[in-house]
């Protein structure tokens, strides 16, 4: 009988293990036995040759290996596997049938037991990405199991995210399973329809993890002047509209990001507001220039810390951002400022804040906390999976 390949840690390191965190990394690796290739399933040891459980391997990854199951008895095999997107998929369903999002996040990764594979389902399409060697090598499968659940239609990859890199894989984009991917796919949400675009959008096509925060945008919308930068879809500019905002205007470097705000205006029948295209940084210091005051300013930046060593840099980014939005809030305005850096903590994202307010001579209240929204959930043993935090501050 062929001996399963393992990885055996070094003394000590296996604690974070048995706290059922999922990540191996490479310094905690002693030896490898056997050659597993890149993505098999191996069994992963203590020092002292306890069996902690399964992992996918990913040789050319720091994260060395990636739990599968902390059951020592339990094989990783296609059923396994199969079975961990159907109950992923599942404790959405609730999500997906209480007439509010036919959008979802239907797998989470790790915090669903599926290293490596999201899956964002809209409608009757789901678009997924395949970020690590372990996803990558039960692509069928995951195919299949997205394609088998019910009143799914089309299973569309976006596997072009720069992860990818770090595990020795190259992009792939394309249909995995079905029709092809609808061009006018729209996401409802509380009324509202949000285009779509699978094939060539940021992500998979829709921003799902901000629905608790466009819900918090039309709850403070009515009567105010509202500010939309990095506004991508306009999303949060046709939720405001919709709720009696006194004025819209988007801001976004991309002319066709604006083009897309402004389609998703006409499909809610509301107006798109001002178009102000430009780098956000050089746009706040012309609107403060120009002594324009806004009553809600939204300030969701892309990803701007990569990693731990990041930080720094990217704390200085926010900082001068949420400074400049500082400048241009009226009296008794709201900031509702985010970052989805997965390595900026929400404490440090609020230091960063105020310290922008005392550069801004500004007084400043913290009246509410943005997250993740439930599709996207945080297992306590895994704090990683939190990336997404927003503040909401009144200033005087």
């Amino acid at each position: 009988m062929t001996r399963e390949p393992e990885i055996r840690l070094l003394p000590r390191r296996d604690r974070s293990l048995q706290r059922l965190h999922p990540w191996v990394f490479s310094g905690a690796v002693d030896t490898v036995v056997g050659s597993p290739a890149p993505g098999a399933t191996v069994l992963v040891r203590a020092s002292d040759g306890t069996v902690i459980g399964r992992a996918a391997y990913s040789p050319d990854s720091q994260i060395r290996a990636r739990m599968w199951t902390f059951d020592p008895d339990q094989q990783v095999d296609a059923e396994f596997v199969a079975q961990r997107v159907a109950d992923a998929a599942l404790r959405r369903a609730a999500l997906l049938s209480d007439g509010t999002t036919d959008s979802a996040r239907i797998v989470f990764s790790e915090a669903d037991g599926v290293p490596g594979l999201t899956a964002d389902r809209y409608g009757d399409t789901v678009v997924c990405q395949l970020t690590t060697v372990g996803a990558d090598a039960w692509r069928d499968v995951l195919a299949d199991s997205l394609a088998a659940l019910p009143g799914v239609a089309t299973v569309y990859e976006r596997s072009d995210a720069e992860i990818r890199e770090r595990e020795g894989l190259a992009s792939r984009v394309g249909l995995l399973r079905g029709r092809t991917p609808d061009p006018d796919l729209v996401a409802h949400e509380d009324g509202l329809r949000f285009a779509v675009d699978v094939t060539g959008g940021h992500k998979t096509g829709f921003y799902l993890d901000q629905r608790d925060s466009r819900r918090a945008v039309a709850r403070s919308a009515a009567g105010r002047r509202v500010l939309n930068v990095f506004s991508y879809t306009g999303a949060f500019s046709v939720i405001a509209a919709r709720h009696g905002a006194a004025s819209v205007a988007n801001v976004d470097s991309s002319g066709p990001a604006l083009d897309l705000a402004e389609h998703n205006a006409r499909l809610n029948a509301v107006e798109p507001g001002e178009r102000l295209e430009g780098d956000a940084f050089t746009v706040l210091r012309g609107l403060r220039d120009r002594a324009r005051q806004y009553d809600l300013i939204l300030l969701d930046p892309p990803k701007l810390a990569q990693s731990e060593r990041h930080v720094e840099k990217a704390s200085r980014a926010y900082k001068d951002l949420n400074l400049l939005a500082l400048k241009l809030l009226a009296p008794g305005g709201v900031l509702m400022t985010w970052s989805c850096s997965g390595a900026m903590t929400m404490d440090l994202f609020q230091k960063v804040v105020a310290g922008a307010a005392l550069d801004a001579r500004r007084e400043v209240r913290v009246v509410g906390r943005l997250h993740q929204p439930s599709d996207h959930p945080v297992p306590l043993a895994f704090p990683e999976a939190e990336y997404l935090k927003g503040i909401i501050v009144t200033a005087v």
